[in-house]
């Protein structure tokens, strides 16, 4: 099983830092720009959720950047200049918040996991419990949220479905990525019998089958999203989160999948 090592992650980190992460909005003009750090599996809602904010806020422009929430702690501990982090665990918010880098966090969505196959499905695979027959799986590596979230769903069947199950399946694990959208990939090129993803990333990739968890097993991911304490964008940062939290926001969630509350 490949792990990469923790050289990897600082030079993801650090690519990203340089500009060259996955960024959209304008920032070129006079606008005031909200920079919005954000887990992957975050990247269309808050690709359409930004577009809604630029439209009742003129004069703003929200530039998001997208990675595992792992990569993003750790450019935002190396003095990255960012004004907001949503984070798909809130492990990493409550470590940035110890450290004085990220004010208070509260929850905005929810997310829970899925099976996913190619759509030819080699493997055969149509129910969770038949995930031993993937020959390559593909899953988050473990510092990952997702990867963490997995393999905590691979602990569960251990003990609630057959034992030994989740032990057999994490055998068969061919590659760890950084990212989720990195581990749903290798399912749409066909690099991968089956991998472990979010709902939303399932829901919203037509090269993919979804296989359902079992609500018994499966685990709910919390999203947090908090103020950068040293961020640029000042009020306009404050009002941005604020949009998240909103009926509007919400609803924009809502539509790509996550569960709100």
């Amino acid at each position: 099983m490949f792990t990469p090592p923790v050289t990897a992650l600082r030079s993801a980190a650090l690519l990203a830092v340089l500009g060259l992460g996955c960024a959209c909005g304008a920032g070129a003009d006079d606008a005031t720009v909200v920079t919005v750090f954000a887990a992957s599996s975050l990247t269309e809602a808050l690709g359409e959720l930004a577009e809604e904010f630029e439209t009742a806020n003129p004069g703003t422009r929200v530039r998001l950047n997208f990675a595992g929430s792992q990569i993003l702690r750790l450019q935002l501990e190396q003095g990255a200049a960012a004004d907001v982090f949503a984070s798909a665990n809130p492990d990493h918010v409550a470590a940035l918040n110890a450290a004085e880098l990220v004010g208070p966090a509260e929850v905005f969505a929810h997310n829970e996991l899925a099976l996913i196959v190619p759509v030819e499905n080699p493997a055969q695979i149509t129910a969770f419990d038949q995930l031993t027959r993937a020959r390559r799986l593909v899953v988050a590596e473990p510092n990952v949220p997702a990867g963490r979230y997995t393999r905590e769903l691979l602990r569960r069947a251990n003990e609630q479905l057959v034992p030994g199950f989740g032990d057999e399946v994490l055998s068969r694990v061919v590659s760890e990525e950084l990212n989720v959208r990195l581990v749903r990939a290798k399912v749409e090129l066909g690099e991968a019998d089956a991998a472990i993803v979010y709902m939303t990333d399932a829901e919203s990739s037509g090269q993919v089958l979804r296989i359902d968890i079992p609500p018994a097993v499966n685990v709910r991911a919390d999203y947090s999203v908090c103020l950068v304490a040293d961020g640029r964008a000042g009020e306009a940062a404050t009002r941005f989160v604020e949009f998240m939290l909103s009926d509007t926001g919400q609803a924009v969630l809502l539509r790509w999948g996550f569960g709100v509350e």
